[in-house]
């Protein structure tokens, strides 16, 4: 997985599944990227409250969108809805390496050990423990680690590796789709692959 620098950036995002979909359904017809854009922009594809909106989540989901290589592009539109959803999320994490190390060193932790819950205290230990290895997150206001925490919960749920259960976070986890989990070790992502399933 290509290496990136810490970010923030996922608190501005929402799972935008069906806003992943149109555009790669775009992509896949031979839109190039301009003539989306000013689908999403100008006849407000996405149905955005206001333009600044629009052209914000466009941003957003090209970015996402070009973690998408052709092939992985085919593989989504031959999926059933889970493995799609496991896609954007895939996307998602391609970009975000500090959700990535989340759903590695935490909610796999967990599968491996057998725990059925996942908590705010789980997210509260990664975040001050990242905050002792980095600068840049040790900068960061409380209230932007809560909004991450939440983010990557939401994200979870969305794409079915967490069932909301009342205040309680419970682990579903995953089994990855045969042709995406091939997919995933041709390109020597493994690492996707167990932070997922929490494999060993």
């Amino acid at each position: 997985m290509e290496t990136r620098n810490y970010s923030a950036g996922i608190i501005s995002q929402s799972f935008w599944f069906n806003e992943f979909k149109q555009y790669l359904k775009l992509i896949y017809e031979k839109y190039d990227t301009e003539e989306i854009k000013a689908l999403v922009i100008d006849n407000n594809l996405f149905g955005a409250p206001n333009e600044r909106r629009a052209r914000r989540i466009y941003g957003y989901i090209s970015n996402r969108a070009a973690c998408a290589e052709e092939p992985l592009q085919e593989l989504f539109f031959s999926s059933d809805l889970e493995t799609q959803k496991m896609i954007n999320l895939i996307c998602v994490i391609r970009r975000d390496k500090l959700f990535f190390e989340f759903l590695y060193e935490v909610y796999r932790e967990k599968i491996i050990v057998g725990e059925t819950c996942l908590s705010v205290s789980d997210a509260n230990i990664f975040f001050n423990y990242k905050e002792s290895q980095e600068d840049l997150i040790a900068g960061w206001t409380d209230a932007t680690k809560r909004r991450l925490q939440s983010a990557y919960f939401n994200f979870m749920t969305e794409s079915n590796l967490l069932r909301s259960d009342g205040k309680k976070y419970m682990i579903t986890p995953h089994l990855l789709d045969i042709a995406l989990e091939r997919y995933l070790q041709a390109k020597g992502e493994t690492a996707i692959i167990k932070a997922i399933t929490g494999e060993v």
